[in-house]
């Protein structure tokens, strides 16, 4: 399998500004809503509700933000509606894209988003038009503790597809079913999860110069100060 070529919109910076840690508050936010609309507003019952309440306390988001957002997925407070949007389309040097975001606005988000790309060399593309490039899985992130080999291990053990190490960051795959599986098993091992999504992975992937690597860089950096956008996914290598 090829590896992970994802980029992270939410980042886990400390000395991030104001300005930045209200849009990161936000993003969780709304992925908290959706969760509880999705699976109920127990986080025992609902283990992705969980782990973003985890996440977003590691965030230092306040308390009450993240009890408005529970509100809001369970109906008890008005406003607006959220939902989830994928969107396809290509990059820089013809890179394919997958965009995921959660919007209160589809219609302004598109805009929005179809805008962006436009400016930095690329396009919206029509469903199924990339998707068909990728393959869904469950990405499982860990950070690594001189530990690597005993994770991935424990990982294929606990059923997962592949292991895949950049950096410090190891990246599990898994089939979408098998997701909750792997990642309790490695929960009740003590092993710290950063991050657990359904996330896109590129069957083929691309080798890219660096001169093209920052140009799609740019972009991805604006999708990324779109509100409404998630997550981010592309063909590219390393």
């Amino acid at each position: 399998m090829s590896g992970h070529s994802h980029f992270k919109t939410v980042k886990a910076t400390k000395d991030a500004n104001d300005a930045k840690k209200g849009k990161i508050f936000s993003k969780i936010g709304r992925v908290i809503t959706i969760a509880v609309k999705e699976g109920g507003k127990d986080p025992i019952m609902n283990a992705k509700l969980k782990t973003l309440i985890d996440k977003a306390k590691e965030f230092n988001m306040p308390k009450e933000n993240i009890e408005r957002a529970i509100k809001k997925g369970a109906g008890e407070l008005g406003g607006e509606t959220l939902e989830n949007i994928s969107i396809e389309g290509f990059g820089p040097s013809g890179i394919t894209l997958i965009v995921e975001g959660i919007t209160d606005n589809k219609n302004r988000a598109l805009t929005e988003i179809k805008t962006i790309l436009n400016k930095y060399q690329g396009k919206m593309a029509g469903e199924g038009a990339v998707k068909w490039m990728f393959d869904r899985k469950g990405v499982i992130t860990i950070e690594l503790q001189n530990n690597k080999e005993e994770l991935e291990l424990l990982a294929i053990e606990s059923g997962a597809e592949d292991v895949i190490q950049e950096g410090n960051l190891l990246y599990i795959h898994t089939n979408p079913e098998d997701l909750e599986k792997v990642k309790k098993t490695l929960e009740d091992k003590n092993v710290k999860i950063e991050s657990s999504i359904l996330g896109w992975i590129a069957k083929e992937e691309v080798d890219l110069d660096e001169k093209e690597k920052e140009s799609c860089q740019k972009l991805f950096e604006a999708l990324d100060e779109n509100d409404d956008v998630q997550e981010i996914y592309s063909n590219i290598k390393g």
